[in-house]
């Protein structure tokens, strides 16, 4: 007698009450238990608070000020592309922009722009991602890169060397810097500009945005004319 496989299936309910009602309380629950850890550790607050202001708005357009130094603040307007463990990717129709934490002043959305998001601003999956993600997250995870980011933080370092090649501007907040990104280690980012390499450490990082060629010989032009 030949044995029937029993199709794969979700898991039991993690709740006794209603889908929605279950997903109303989780809610509050995460944000209770987010205020409580930032009022355990003070030092904790604004790297939290960033980060579970862009996962609510990721895909969606927020405006982003950062400061430079005393006397540079820069405003970033565009849409919240990856959310790591200490910084943030916007992007928008000519560049990437990224963002460490400490250097953020400010977050919030575009005056006029609705605080909800619509199906356009999330990735378009398959029909069966739940399930594959209930009984085979690890193989379905690691075969699509924006999984990749969306379950697991990356740090600046990490997501900057899967970026090798790119030519970037790199703002500290003493000095601008140019190049095509190298390399990255735990404590500094790597950039070659023809035959030099400059090494800028990770935590002097305030702003790193992708630049186009032309833009860079522009620069080096005004500098030598000056």
């Amino acid at each position: 007698m030949q044995e029937k496989k029993l199709p794969e299936a979700f898991s039991s309910p993690t709740s006794a009450v209603s889908s929605e009602e279950t997903r109303v309380l989780t809610e509050y629950i995460h944000q209770k238990n987010l205020f409580r850890v930032t009022r355990k550790d003070e030092t904790l607050r604004k790297p939290v608070m960033l980060k579970q202001f862009f996962k609510m708005k990721r895909h969606q357009q927020v405006v982003v000020s950062s400061v430079i130094n005393e006397n540079v603040t820069v405003t970033t307007e565009g849409k919240v592309s990856t959310i790591g463990r200490d910084f943030v990717m916007i992007t928008d129709l000519r560049k990437r922009i990224w963002i460490p934490y400490p250097a953020i002043e400010s977050a919030t959305i575009p005056f006029g722009f609705p605080t909800y998001s619509d199906s356009q601003q999330h990735f378009i999956y398959d029909n069966h991602l739940q399930q594959k993600l209930v009984l085979q997250f690890g193989d379905t995870v690691a075969k699509r890169e924006e999984l990749v980011r969306q379950f697991f933080e990356e740090s600046l370092q990490t997501n900057l060397h899967s970026w090798k090649g790119l030519w970037v501007e790199v703002r500290t907040s003493k000095k601008t810097c140019y190049g095509k990104i190298k390399n990255t280690t735990k404590k500094e980012l790597f950039l070659k500009l023809f035959n030099k390499e400059k090494a800028i450490k990770l935590s002097e990082l305030q702003y790193v945005s992708t630049v186009r060629w032309f833009a860079i010989w522009r620069n080096l032009l005004v500098k030598k004319g000056r």
